[in-house]
């Protein structure tokens, strides 16, 4: 670890001891989550995959909706350390992921995370990798068209509107790796779908994907 790694630990041990976490739900200190709350957010999990490659583990609904949202736009990035939590906790989750080499989260295009701050996949896309021992890369699926979030339209705008929004860089990092896409919501499957698309184009030998919620929309 280099010594700025080691600085910014310390920074963030002396941050827990004046400030310490507390569990987002019923405010106990000493974790963003405790297990108890854990334990009770499983009544909002999905029981269906979608396909053999393709899982998403809690519908988009109530608190679930709340984090994600709190989590996206009120400047909350601490809440990855909740839902990387949920995920490394369900084992659903965690036989889903063996035998995958990379984690490419779905990247935000330069303007929409600069806006935000952080993309906020990649932030519990760290976590994971760190906890399981799978490589994340952000630098490989690059968002090369800043268009409309995909929550403000139809189900056929969707679809036409991502195609040639991805492009993958450094491809022999991909080849013949078993990757996993990484997403928060996954509504209509069309950014996953596209991501996939061009990864497999770029040799990548197979391609799951993990969301952490599904919207259920009417087509339109």
């Amino acid at each position: 670890m280099g010594e700025k790694g080691f600085e910014l630990q310390i920074i963030n041990y002396l941050l827990d001891l004046v400030f310490p976490p507390t569990c987002e739900i019923c405010g106990k200190v000493g974790m963003y989550l405790c297990e108890k709350c854990c334990k009770d957010v499983t009544k909002y999990e999905l029981k269906s995959f979608l396909g053999n490659n393709t899982i998403n583990v809690y519908k988009y609904e109530d608190i679930i909706r709340k984090w994600i949202i709190d989590y996206k736009f009120n400047d909350k990035a601490y809440m990855c350390n909740i839902f990387a939590q949920l995920l490394i906790k369900n084992k659903k989750v965690i036989d889903f992921l063996y035998g995958c080499d990379i984690i490419i989260p779905v990247p935000l295009h330069l303007i929409r995370r600069l806006e935000r701050g952080y993309n906020q996949t990649y932030l519990i896309a760290k976590i994971l990798s760190k906890k399981l021992k799978i490589k994340v890369k952000k630098d490989i699926l690059i968002k090369v068209k800043n268009i409309k979030p995909q929550s403000e339209k139809g189900y056929l705008e969707r679809r036409e509107d991502i195609k040639g929004v991805f492009e993958v860089k450094n491809k022999n990092e991909i080849k013949d790796k078993n990757v996993l896409i990484f997403d928060d919501v996954y509504t209509t499957g069309s950014t996953t779908k596209e991501c996939k698309r061009v990864l497999l184009q770029a040799g990548a030998k197979r391609v799951k994907v993990l969301t952490i919620s599904r919207q259920v929309l009417q087509k339109r």
